[in-house]
């Protein structure tokens, strides 16, 4: 996902973005939907969220 749209997609959930870098937001992302804050922390293999819409670009 393209930086404008994860930007947007905070946005949407009232996250001011400021200078953040693209990891960050996401991880932001997620804590407001309630969700683990686990993109790009390595756990792509064993997390089990395959549906996960950070899933492409998550190490």
């Amino acid at each position: 996902m393209k930086l404008d749209e994860i930007k947007e997609r905070a946005k949407q959930l009232n996250i001011k973005t400021g200078r953040m870098k693209k990891a960050d937001l996401i991880r932001a992302i997620q804590q407001a939907e309630g969700n683990e804050q686990c993109f790009d922390s390595g756990k792509a293999v064993t997390c089990g969220q395959d549906n996960c819409l950070w899933r492409e670009d998550c190490d």
